[in-house]
């Protein structure tokens, strides 16, 4: 069986988001509620969902929708699979009640992340932080710090300075421990107005950790929001390069881009062996400086005896995302005498995409021989490799400084 190893004794978590996007958007302004409005370029809602689609830890999909807007749901998710809806209610608690409930009678989940669809710019990293809170807390919110200086004021006129100190500004995905959340949000007395779920939360007397949050989580919310929407970030390419070579075994499977291929040999080596998945993970690590397979994923640790490389790639492409770059396209080499590679080629294009949450046009997928010189041409080994270019944010003096 090729299965990534699992901790002994430790059931994988059971983990939903909850996407409110139930509201009219009246602010916003337009002929539909902002949440299917577009936002650089797609439907604001379809950036949430995407969002928690690609985070490697991975999470079923519910969506809470207004009456009636069912089809501007599907709509704006079209070719979204495993997304489900449920209708919300009045005020943003009803919907978000509504949503705990429904999950409740699918049977349930060990931790939910409470989103605001108003919210599209939501990276892997914030959501890896949120969940990393919630191994030692109930409740785990994403905080930004009170930069601006602030006052009190009467009538238009300033009455008395207010310290910073302690004071933190509050964003979503707000993540719990999911029979904790129902409980308080059940608890909670109807008709009185709650800013957020982590005020419920308070209520209910459960811990609430703060993790880092991010700038790039502005809630989109008047007219003027959608008309600043065009330029994002200035990004920049940056390329990195992988290589690696396994020797071929009788008695051994042969797995290769992330399929098994029929062989007489197969690769040897502490993992599967998959050298087209490892050049990949290294040349994704490569891009943004965050080292290479073995700092990763030891030799010697007795875990990866035997692991699939699709969990090695998937974890680069996670840390990858997490620096808030975006992958653009991966071209891969396998060098062999045999097998014959060109077969089994649109199977790995596809499986790579797959595993990378990408296009099939993204991934190229290439073979070679060496003319029959050097190891590979006599059949010793299968060698790979490859290149690949993300998107990557503006690294700037003023960024370097305050992360050192």
């Amino acid at each position: 069986m090729h299965d990534a190893p699992s901790l002994a004794g430790q059931p994988a978590l059971r983990r939903t988001a909850l996407i409110v996007a139930a509201g009219k958007g009246l602010r916003a302004g337009g002929d539909i509620p902002k949440q299917y409005a577009l936002h650089q370029g797609k439907p604001l809602l379809r950036h949430s969902v995407e969002a928690f689609a690609a985070w490697q830890r991975g999470c079923a999909i519910m969506v809470v929708i207004g009456e009636g807007q069912q089809a501007l749901a599907e709509a704006a998710l079209a070719g979204l699979a495993d997304v489900s809806f449920v209708t919300g209610g009045a005020e943003r608690r009803d919907s978000v009640r509504a949503g705990l409930l429904a999950i409740a009678a699918q049977g349930g989940s060990d931790r939910v992340f409470i989103h605001d669809a108003a919210r599209p710019h939501l990276s892997s990293a914030v959501l890896d932080r949120l969940d990393d809170g919630l191994d030692h807390r109930p409740g785990a919110v994403p905080v930004l710090p009170v930069v601006d200086s602030l006052a009190r004021g009467d009538a238009g006129l300033m009455q008395a300075a207010v310290g910073r100190a302690g004071l933190w500004r509050i964003q979503t995905p707000q993540a719990f421990h999911f029979e904790a959340i129902l409980s308080a949000h059940l608890a909670w007395p109807k008709g009185v107005l709650a800013t957020d779920d982590s005020q419920i939360a308070r209520a209910a007397g459960l811990d609430v950790a703060l993790v880092e949050g991010d700038e790039a989580l502005k809630k989109i919310t008047f007219a003027e929001d959608f008309a600043m929407d065009s330029p994002r970030p200035a990004t920049m390419p940056r390329t990195g390069f992988g290589y690696d070579v396994h020797r071929l075994a009788a008695g051994e499977e042969l797995w290769l881009g992330g399929i098994r291929i029929e062989h007489d040999r197969g690769l040897v080596g502490h993992s599967d062996a998959d050298v087209a998945l490892h050049a990949i993970t290294d040349a994704l690590l490569g891009t943004m400086a965050l080292g290479d397979i073995g700092e990763h994923f030891p030799p010697s640790d007795p875990q990866w005896r035997g692991a699939d490389s699709a969990r090695f790639l998937a974890h680069a492409a996670s840390l990858v995302r997490g620096k808030g770059a975006e992958i653009a396209n991966i071209d891969l080499t396998i060098i062999c005498e045999a097998p014959k590679i060109g077969p089994h080629k649109l199977a790995i294009q596809e499986r790579i995409a797959a595993i990378l949450n990408l296009h099939p046009d993204q991934v190229g997928v290439k073979a070679t021989t060496t003319e029959r010189l050097g190891f590979t041409g006599r059949g010793e080994g299968i060698a790979a490799q490859a290149v690949a270019t993300v998107l990557a944010p503006h690294f700037s003096p003023s960024a370097k400084d305050a992360s050192a």
